[in-house]
């Protein structure tokens, strides 16, 4: 019996020391990757923000549209780099929950609202059918959480630069 304790002991250690390397870069290159396709996306496509502007919140909606697009497309492009890269992670990932609350509020939450918590769950989706389509920019905010909280891990030039700070 110690004989798998001590094996399942083992096998938690190095779980623990692959995760320190490997368990937020993996949700680091996924946030990257949607981000800089949201990016590139709103780079080379129209300013659309002009149907929306009345719905995002103060003080979001007092900004010029042109100015919220450029925003919003560098913020994800730079964001994208930043996080894949692991650059003032915890900052860029808050910067980048805010534009996607506010993406949220405009885009995904139906203009009536809900009428009922059945039709606010039913938003909880990804599907072109209405009551919000809320579930894919819901489930990006909280894969920052970790990012935020933890910073990007050891596979990160964050992780480099407290190294060299430490050394100081």
């Amino acid at each position: 019996m110690t004989g798998i304790l001590n094996v399942e002991h083992w096998f938690r250690q190095q779980l623990s020391t692959l995760g320190e390397f490997l368990g937020l870069l993996v949700l680091r290159l996924l946030l990257a990757w949607e981000y800089w396709e949201s990016g590139v996306e709103k780079y080379n496509g129209e300013n659309w923000f002009d149907y929306i502007k009345d719905k995002f919140p103060f003080p979001f909606n007092v900004i010029d549209i042109d100015i919220s697009w450029f925003m919003a497309t560098w913020f994800e492009l730079a964001g994208a780099l930043a996080i894949l890269i692991g650059l003032a992670t915890r900052y860029v990932s808050i910067s980048l929950v805010i534009l996607t609350i506010v993406a949220t509020i405009a885009v995904h939450i139906p203009p009536e609202g809900w009428s009922s918590y059945s039709d606010m769950l039913s938003g909880y989706a990804i599907s072109d059918k209405g009551n919000g389509n809320y579930k894919l920019p819901l489930v990006y905010m909280i894969m920052f959480v970790p990012l935020i909280l933890m910073g990007p891990g050891k596979f990160s030039v964050d992780h480099l630069i407290d190294q060299q700070l430490n050394r100081r």
